[in-house]
């Protein structure tokens, strides 16, 4: 076989990157693969809109199903994102005989189960390496670098949104709101920012990062999500003082009790790998038992990061088609009949450090009172900054914690909350403290 035909659904941002790629790179391509990558068919919804990129005559269409329905399309990238009609395109892909791409990391987080056994039905593949991270290879590192290794942990900033925000207030000490607006304004966040700035972006790559660290089936809604609305610039202020920096993190750990996964605020040492990726980077650390600690950096999105990675997987889907091949790595690194549903941990389970910060009237006898309460439900004081007298008013007392139950840790926080000394709701932040950076070897 001397070329394969590809189709192309979505040509948005991402979409116009992968389709000037292959336009535009045949040479280097066809170097590194036995075949020639065509590009014969891209179906979008609108087919007047002006583009920075000359495509030759006749190959947008408006109907998907003109590449659906054509035999020899080999390959489809699907790259409209959303739930319907991509996850119909990609069934129905498959059910023809084509194998798929695609970057559709909400589609795979919270339906992905389906496709896969779909794909694995078929016999075809399903590739998504840019789901994850846009061109930071991180799935393809998962599947075959560390094929060998046992994974025991994934720690990530893998928003760009929320790293270029959390830069901004560290940096110059302004708020979330108005990072946020100059961040709309620079397009790094879109209008209704929710999807980024709470989490579930985040989220929707730690349920693939999960499945392909450990081999399980994930339950998508067992995650625990939560953003950095409310974060403030004194919370970072009282981070700095103690030595750690502020990101979101979304991780994955392995135990005997079940797996973590996770999206929070999280302090971590200002020494972490993780505590100077700024700006709209993004990294990931994971964890494997023989390879220690391996940190993967770069452009989390984009147009062309993120075609990048696409084209990767047509390329290694090229090579199936070439070769009359499928699955030559299980499509998430395991065998797909030792893959077992997940026991994800509720919030409730997790035990980590906290910093706690109150606003309680200033005067004495408030702050044995809450350590009073902290202790009862099991929770230690590791150290304490209390800022100086006020004539009248609330001040801020900041407490970090040893390791504790998160369930006990509401518990009291909520006993606390009934106190008439303390005023607003008490900010809580995750910490992945200096004693657990160095037992994890980083």
């Amino acid at each position: 076989m001397d070329v394969v035909h590809v189709g192309l659904i979505g040509l948005g941002t991402v979409g116009a990157g992968v389709a000037r790629l292959l336009l535009t790179r045949r040479d280097l391509l066809e170097k590194k693969l036995s075949v020639r990558l065509n590009l014969k068919t891209i179906a979008d919804l609108d087919t007047t809109r002006r583009r920075d990129l000359e495509l030759p005559p006749g190959i947008l269409v408006r109907d998907a199903s003109v590449i659906l329905n054509d035999p020899e399309i080999h390959v489809v990238v699907e790259l409209i994102g959303g739930m319907e009609p991509a996850k119909t395109f990609i069934l129905q892909a498959l059910a023809s005989g084509k194998h798929v791409v695609t970057a559709n990391k909400a589609l795979l987080a919270e339906q992905g189960n389906e496709l896969y056994e779909a794909a694995a039905g078929y016999g075809k593949d399903l590739l998504f390496e840019a789901s994850v991270a846009g061109g930071i290879p991180v799935i393809r590192t998962l599947k075959e670098g560390l094929a060998a290794d046992r994974v025991r942990r994934i720690q990530g900033i893998l928003n760009g949104t929320c790293n270029y925000i959390l830069t901004k207030m560290t940096e110059e000490g302004s708020d979330f709101q108005t990072v946020l607006k100059e961040a709309q304004e620079l397009g790094y966040a879109e209008a209704d920012p929710g999807f980024d700035v709470d989490g579930f972006d985040s989220a929707h790559k730690v349920a693939i990062l999960t499945a392909l660290g450990f081999g399980v089936r994930v339950d998508y809604s067992r995650i625990y999500v939560e953003g950095i609305r409310h974060i403030s610039p004194l919370d970072i202020q009282f981070a700095r003082e103690f030595g750690f920096r502020i990101k979101l993190l979304g991780m994955c750990f392995n135990d005997a009790e079940g797996i973590d996964a996770r999206v929070h605020p999280t302090m971590i040492p200002a020494q972490h790998m993780l505590a100077n990726v700024n700006q709209a980077y993004n990294a990931l650390l994971i964890t494997g038992e023989a390879a220690g600690n391996i940190l993967l950096y770069g452009l989390g999105a984009g147009e062309m990061p993120t075609a990048g990675a696409v084209v990767s997987d047509l390329m290694e889907a090229a090579r199936s088609v070439a070769n009359g091949i499928s699955h030559r790595v299980p499509l998430l690194g395991f065998r797909r009949e030792t893959m077992t549903p997940s026991r994800i941990k509720s919030i409730d389970e997790v035990e980590t450090h906290y910093y706690f910060r109150f606003s309680a009237v200033d005067k004495p006898g408030v702050l044995s009172m809450i350590s009073g309460i902290l202790g009862r439900h099991g929770i230690s004081i590791a150290s304490v900054i209390q800022k100086g007298r006020r004539s009248q008013g609330t001040v801020p007392i900041v407490m970090m914690t040893h390791r504790a139950r998160e369930r006990n840790v509401r518990r009291a926080l909520e006993e606390i909350a009934r106190q008439g000394e303390v005023g607003r709701p008490t900010t809580m932040i995750r910490v992945e403290n200096e004693d657990e950076t160095l037992e994890s070897g980083l």
